[in-house]
């Protein structure tokens, strides 16, 4: 048995496990460029924080993942005191100013 016989397709039933091959990478593929996408939508039900997979890969490509964590945090940050404002603290459990 040569290299090159195992590639060979022979009959109906070898047709049909290639598509069927050909069929889940095609599914691969679509789930692979969808993950972002679904990722912002998750995110925008989540935290209410709405982003586009462009913005994303725009600031990875200028700074790289420490620059998508700290867009994010910022994001975060700034969804939370929009809905809850910013946090009170009461007088009686704050520290001594020195």
């Amino acid at each position: 048995m040569s290299p090159s016989s195992l590639f060979d397709v022979r009959g109906l039933t070898g047709l049909i496990l290639l598509s069927f091959a050909g069929i889940l990478f095609l599914i691969l593929l679509i789930s692979f460029r969808s993950r972002a996408t679904v990722f912002c939508q998750y995110l925008k039900a989540m935290t209410g924080v709405e982003l586009k997979p462009r913005q994303v890969r725009t600031v990875f490509n200028e700074r790289g993942k420490d620059g998508v964590r700290e867009m994010f945090l910022d994001l975060i940050i700034k969804q939370d005191l929009s809905e809850t404002g910013p946090l009170q603290i009461p007088k009686d459990i704050r520290a001594p100013k020195s």
